[in-house]
């Protein structure tokens, strides 16, 4: 079992940044592939950001040059920098781990509420 908490979600204007964070517990955090979805109202789940099972990060188009993602193994604590925000960015987002052989999403977070407005 992993457990997953989100945090830093908030009320920000157009342009404006967040990050968010994830803090897992429950397994080995390093051996962890992750990444971020997120779900707006009326719109199915879409993933924003994830870690490869090589290590690598993949972005969905609408996010890249605009956010990154991280992780700080000591910490056993993922990030999602989020810069340069958009309307279209508010939704619920989620911190998710991925099964390893099957490559699909395994455990999630509650969520986290961004919602970007003037």
């Amino acid at each position: 079992q992993v457990q997953l908490v989100e945090s830093g979600g908030d009320l920000v204007q157009p342009g404006g940044s967040l990050r968010l964070s994830c803090a897992a517990s429950g397994s080995i955090f390093s051996a962890l592939v992750m990444g971020w979805y997120r779900q707006a109202p009326g719109k199915q789940r879409e993933l924003v950001a994830r870690f490869t099972i090589d290590g690598d990060t993949n972005y969905a188009d609408s996010v890249k040059g605009r956010f990154i993602i991280s992780r700080d193994n000591a910490k056993k604590t993922m990030y999602l920098q989020m810069n340069g925000l958009r309307p279209e960015d508010t939704a619920v987002y989620y911190c998710t781990t991925f099964n390893r052989r099957l490559n699909i999403p395994v455990y999630w977070g509650q969520g986290t509420q961004v919602t970007v407005s003037s």
